[in-house]
């Protein structure tokens, strides 16, 4: 699967999707790109999901033209430290991922 994490996300949490083809937005030079032309861009390229700590995703973007499946992570912050609880949920999400927004607690 393919995955893109969101630049308001640390880089240090691809480590934790090794099984994975996963990319920090910092990667592809993509950094600064509005949300609708990200979401443009990953269709473009391939990719099956965005990892974000942006929680209002989910009410800005229409999934029905933009068939990718959204995880916003909440976490008290968005530190590493704080993420790193929820790696095991996303891994759970990542198998039956549909599109749109999934939001994941800890």
């Amino acid at each position: 699967m393919k995955l893109l994490l969101d630049e308001n996300l640390p880089k240090q949490l691809k480590n934790d999707f090794v099984e994975h083809e996963i990319y920090h937005i910092t990667d592809l030079r993509w950094n600064g790109i509005k949300n609708g032309e990200l979401l443009k861009l990953m269709l473009a390229e391939h990719f099956d999901v965005l990892l974000t700590f942006d929680k209002n995703l989910r009410h800005q973007q229409n999934f029905q033209k933009y068939p990718i499946a959204v995880f916003v992570l909440v976490a008290e912050r968005n530190q590493y430290r704080f993420l790193a609880p929820l790696v095991e949920k996303i891994k759970a999400r990542l198998i039956n991922a549909s599109t749109g927004a999934t939001i994941i607690t800890s």
